[in-house]
């Protein structure tokens, strides 16, 4: 699984007087990702350039710059750093010096790798959202085993049989937990796929 960030992080670096800044944030949908380059753009800069991936979603814009020197160079670095749900905006302000294609394709994906680089990480963890369905006895059971797996009680729901859970866990955590469960209580529980109206 890659990683995304733990935090915003920064990093500016000047090439031929031209002045990079990256900044760089943990992203939770593409909407997120677009309004974090809305609001770190500057709007004296000469481009404010940027990426994002959200699994399988990706965008970037060289804002004006020659195609495919700064936007695909920062998503580059977001994918070659081992990224996911992250955005990275690198701010130019022109310098004087003409950098040409290559020279532009560095500056912009190297400014980038290296904020990310220096940034913190922080793993993303699949997660796995179930029912379980349980009698009153094995209530108590339940709720010690939901601690030892670090899962995540998203609704509770009292039935004239028993209780009902949505729970969230890691994805993999579930088989151990199920097991450990069904063990436990003799197999008198389920644990079903949840549907998102449940």
């Amino acid at each position: 699984m890659p990683d995304t960030l733990a935090a915003a992080a920064s990093h500016t670096l000047e090439i031929k007087h031209s002045r990079f800044l990256a900044q760089a944030a943990p992203i939770a949908d593409t909407a997120a990702a677009l309004a974090f380059v809305q609001q770190v753009s500057v709007a004296d800069a000469t481009h404010n350039c940027w990426a994002y991936r959200h699994g399988n979603e990706y965008r970037s814009s060289d804002d004006g710059e020659p195609a495919g020197t700064a936007g695909r160079p920062i998503l580059a670095a977001i994918d070659g750093q081992g990224y996911d749900r992250t955005v990275v905006v690198v701010t130019r302000w022109y310098g004087g010096i003409k950098l040409g294609a290559g020279g532009l394709v560095r500056a912009y994906g190297g400014t980038a790798a290296e904020c990310l680089r220096l940034a913190l990480r922080q793993p993303l963890i699949e997660l796995a959202t179930r029912t379980l369905h349980c009698g009153f006895e094995d209530i108590g059971l339940v709720h010690a085993a939901l601690a030892g797996a670090g899962a995540e009680k998203l609704h509770e729901t009292f039935l004239p049989e028993g209780l009902q859970l949505q729970i969230r866990l890691p994805a993999d955590q579930l088989d151990t937990f199920t097991l450990r469960l069904r063990d436990a209580t003799r197999d008198r529980i389920r644990i079903t796929e949840s549907t998102p109206h449940e």
